[in-house]
């Protein structure tokens, strides 16, 4: 990842806002996308699966699935604060065995990295500049399903996201969000042999489910 992304990351999702998170999950749950992806994942069957969530924040996808039977999780995230909050919430509810952890850009470990019958990411494409790079290596690592949450294609959300960056520019702050196709992103995870099987948006938001 670029030098300035990973400090935009760090900066931005540090250990107020990862606490935040953590205490909104503990009182309401996943948010409202996160939980559509996960009863989109239950739908099709997840028991003795394995998973692979990348930017998974404070692990909710993670902790949802580990309880209604997923076998095993593998979290991977460039913020520290997140990546921690992820782990003391895994061992609170008692999968502390069933979790390991990197702290990186996963594009850069990804050889390192097993594959899983699961691979997620949720509101992660929009924080990554190469998505070519990002949806490739990470479908790569999907053995059966492959979950996404991410901008909608919509003139006035790309809008949005360049008024975003203006701030993030003001501020000082390196990093930087985008806006990629969808027609570009379906086509890499297509390329990989995967069909799309669950689609709904809301909000700003798209959720989808592709299958090998």
């Amino acid at each position: 990842m670029q030098c300035g992304q990973c400090k935009g990351i760090e900066s931005l999702f540090n250990e107020k806002e990862a606490e935040r998170q953590l205490r909104a999950y503990r009182k309401s749950g996943p948010s409202k996308t996160t939980q559509m992806l996960i009863e989109a994942l239950k739908a099709v069957g997840i028991e003795g699966q394995t998973l692979l969530d990348i930017g998974g924040g404070v692990g909710a996808i993670q902790h949802e699935l580990l309880r209604a039977g997923l076998a095993s999780s593998t979290g991977v995230d460039a913020s520290t604060a997140y990546m921690r909050a992820a782990q003391r919430e895994a061992e609170r509810q008692g999968f502390g065995d069933r979790v390991h952890y990197y702290h990186a850009d996963f594009v850069d470990l990804a050889r390192q990295i097993p594959p899983a019958d699961i691979v997620t990411l949720d509101r992660v494409i929009c924080c990554y500049h190469d998505m070519q790079a990002l949806v490739g290596l990470s479908v790569a690592k999907a053995g059966r399903l492959y979950g996404l949450v991410y901008p909608r294609d919509a003139w006035w959300l790309r809008a949005a996201i360049a008024m975003g960056n203006v701030y993030f520019r003001i501020v000082r702050n390196p990093f930087r969000a985008y806006a990629h196709r969808t027609r570009a992103v379906e086509a890499v995870v297509r390329g990989s042999g995967f069909q799309r099987r669950f689609y709904k948006t809301s909000g700003p938001w798209q959720v989808a489910v592709f299958a090998r």
